[in-house]
């Protein structure tokens, strides 16, 4: 039986798990793809820590150039994560003709515009099913599945750190700071938790997708992102009252010429399919001109559920190795020599429904100096929640509005100038909405 040889660079969590895999289910793999995947060297700066497999000592080795170096192997999967050295390395195995597996999102987010063009300038194949959804195959729908549409627009929850807080809050009324550290303590946030809850892990995956969802180059700095730790308990609980739940959403829409790309908590209402989705679990909601609505969902992260799209990736890569052809499917769907930059709008200019909660002095005509001040932005109001005489610490009350379709920038302004008032104690909470029922030209294009 022929034997596509392997190298692996990086033995974490994610490493260990598709080592498991390849040995697991070995015999199942071999039968798939009629040849048989040998982990010929694996390389990590660490080979004390116990790994939960059993490997043959003499395939560890502390020097990546091992495998860089290695006529014999043909894939290297990198799974060290950061940018360097794992830029350095992804770029040297494909200058020496080598096909790359990554799940390194950060990495495509940045630098992923110069990586698609050496892998297509030397005739190699680069996998990354991982990077974006863990087991979800939102990289394989978006890239093949999905080929003769239009893509519309992609919601898309794709943080199981922000989403696990965010459903603790909902289901179980605790306040923000308590769910973090239960999710730090059970492993599901990191100790510095700054990726995940303000919304760049999430950029970086939107920046994969967007990329392919419109065959276009993306500079991940230019993404709107904004974070879930300003959400409190008040804000879920007015949610609920509303009608909706609030998600950490990663959001494109196609606008004429241009794309809305923005990261932020978003209130959605109890019927959406995004809605449901809890705990850790990542989902997508992609529609587009001829599939219509196409639905994802499972496990965004995790040792096998990530290794599980690693290995995916192996294969397809094996497989057309067998065929003696590379790069049957562009990196992102298109042909680099046609790729442009993509044209985002400014976030200035979007329009959507917003809430807002004021936190208000307790006295006759608070409620007519904050619509007067909307009201010359442009701002309509829809509705308004006024509560009783239970003042909070600073001795306010909790003024709620949710507003008609409005501009960004003037809200912003209005915002300014209102908190600027004597009657507003601290900073208005601005949460957006997107609920079709409020739009009058939901993904219309205009």
């Amino acid at each position: 039986m022929k034997e596509i040889q392997v190298g692996l660079i990086g033995f974490g969590t994610v490493g260990t798990g598709v080592v498991k895999l390849l040995q697991n289910n070995a015999r199942l793999l071999e039968k798939r793809l009629g040849a048989r995947l040998v982990l010929k060297k694996i390389a990590d700066i660490d080979l004390t820590t116990p790994r939960d497999v059993q490997i043959e000592k003499d395939i560890l080795t502390k020097d990546a150039g091992e495998i860089l170096n290695d006529p014999e192997i043909s894939i290297v999967i990198e799974l060290m994560g950061g940018y360097e050295p794992a830029r350095s390395f992804i770029l040297e195995a494909m200058h020496k003709k080598k096909s790359v597996v990554t799940a390194n999102k950060a990495l495509l987010a940045v630098h992923g515009n110069e990586i698609f063009k050496v892998a297509e300038e030397e005739e190699v194949d680069i996998g990354f099913e991982a990077s974006v959804g863990g087991t979800i195959p939102i990289i394989k729908t978006l890239k093949e599945g999905l080929v003769a549409n239009e893509v519309k627009a992609v919601f898309g929850i794709t943080n199981g750190t922000s989403n696990y807080i965010l459903t603790k809050m909902a289901d179980e009324g605790e306040n923000f700071d308590d769910v973090l550290k239960e999710a730090q303590d059970l492993g599901f946030a990191e100790a510095d938790p700054k990726f995940d809850i303000e919304g760049i892990d999430s950029a970086h995956k939107l920046a994969i997708t967007l990329s392919l969802s419109y065959g276009k180059r993306v500079n991940f700095d230019d993404i709107y992102r904004e974070g879930i730790s300003k959400i409190s308990q008040d804000d879920i609980e007015f949610a609920k009252e509303l009608g909706y739940k609030i998600k950490l959403l990663a959001i494109a829409i196609q606008r004429e010429d241009s794309i809305e790309a923005r990261i932020h908590p978003t209130m959605i209402p109890f019927d959406h399919l995004l809605a449901n989705v809890n705990g850790n679990f990542n989902a997508f909601h992609i529609i587009c001109d001829a599939a219509d609505s196409v639905f994802l969902y499972g496990q965004g992260s995790g040792m096998m559920p990530t290794a599980s799209a690693v290995v995916s990736d192996l294969v397809d890569i094996s497989r057309d190795m067998l065929k003696g052809i590379a790069r049957r499917v562009p990196s992102r769907s298109s042909r680099e020599d046609i790729i442009e930059d993509i044209k985002l709008k400014s976030m200035d200019d979007i329009v959507t429904n917003y809430y807002f909660r004021f936190s208000a002095a307790d006295r006759p005509g608070v409620l007519s100096k904050i619509s007067g001040v909307l009201g010359e932005n442009n701002i309509s109001i829809a509705s308004v929640i006024q509560k009783g005489r239970k003042h909070n610490d600073a001795g306010a009350v909790p003024i709620v509005m949710m507003t008609h379709e409005s501009k960004e920038k003037d809200v912003r302004s209005a915002l300014e100038e209102i908190d600027r008032l004597d009657i507003v104690r601290g900073e208005t909470i601005l949460i957006r909405i997107e609920d079709d029922n409020l739009k009058s030209d939901f993904i219309q294009g205009t």
